[in-house]
């Protein structure tokens, strides 16, 4: 903004509650960027035979430990199937899956989705609570926080300071010209999904823990986590998905297996306006490109799994 300190200043101690609505960026929302080129070279994290054998490597071993295999590790803070590695795929390393080391340099950041400046403890609560779909969020200057922290801060050794780095987030796929099908959606999933996450998109077992995450239903994500915009999920869709063949999907195939997807229920939004799915809607999902308040098939989507 080219407005001078003076100028704020004066406009601070004049009004000061119109300056409290002065627009800000949002740093958190894991930016989009353009689809990169495959020959792009991108930020590499330092090895784990790097580590020092001292306490500082234990507390990066243990954040490892919990973003790998969140669900052993820290189950009294995960409330469905979900381990953090499975939206930040390689152990928080891989580029265009909203690395780690991508993320923990721009913090601390100004987010739109809770109108508030937040530190890296507080964006790695909100995983909890809306990826986690977590009843009991780790406090901010708990052990899993500061664990998870540690590995992040590690990972990005070396990385720039609030600069964003390419492939920091998931990249931005473009919509389809004549909007999303869940038909075609449907066929995609079916064909090119449903081998791990199952027919019915609960993911699959092995003994009693989630190796493949159900991608709706009681134990998915809920509804005010990143990966319910339809935008989101295709961008992560088309550079990581099917696992091990990322990119084999066409920009038009991401969008309509990731419209298909978060076309089903899943837990509600813990932000839930008193009861109303539409204030809730208004409040929090307006400028989203979800399904949440709508109505598919008859039914109101957005009244959440139980």
């Amino acid at each position: 903004m080219n407005i001078s300190i003076s100028v704020l200043l004066a406009m601070a101690l004049i009004t000061p509650v119109q300056a409290a609505k002065i627009a800000m960026d949002d740093q958190s929302q894991l930016l989009a960027s353009p689809q990169s080129a495959a020959d792009e070279t991108y930020f590499q994290s330092p090895r784990e035979s790097e580590l020092p054998n001292n306490a500082f490597g234990e507390l990066v071993r243990e954040g490892r430990a919990i973003f790998v295999d969140t669900q052993k590790n820290a189950p009294q803070h995960v409330g469905n199937g979900m381990n953090c590695t499975n939206c930040h795929l390689e152990q928080g390393r891989q580029a265009n899956s909203a690395p780690l080391w991508g993320a923990y340099p721009m913090y601390p950041a100004y987010r739109k989705k809770n109108d508030k400046v937040n530190t890296y403890a507080e964006r790695l609560q909100g995983c909890f609570q809306f990826s986690m779909n977590a009843k009991n969020v780790p406090a901010a200057d708990s052990h899993v926080i500061n664990a998870l922290s540690v590995y992040s801060y590690w990972l990005a050794t070396g990385a720039p300071t609030a600069q964003v780095l390419p492939g920091r987030g998931y990249p931005e796929v473009p919509a389809p010209s004549g909007g999303h099908d869940l038909a075609k959606g449907e066929q995609i999933y079916v064909a090119q999904c449903a081998v791990c996450h199952g027919a019915d998109g609960q993911g699959q077992k092995s003994a009693d823990e989630y190796v493949f995450p159900p991608l709706w239903g009681k134990y998915s994500f809920n509804w005010g986590a990143g990966m319910h915009r339809i935008n989101t999920a295709a961008g992560f869709i088309k550079s990581s998905m099917p696992l091990g063949k990322g990119n084999s999907l066409s920009d038009e195939e991401a969008w309509h297996v990731a419209a298909f997807m978060n076309s089903h229920e899943r837990p509600q939004d813990p932000r839930l306006v008193d009861g109303s799915i539409e204030t809730t809607r208004e409040k929090y999902h307006a400028n989203d490109v979800d399904f949440y308040g709508q109505v598919i098939d008859g039914v109101l989507i957005g009244q959440g799994s139980q």
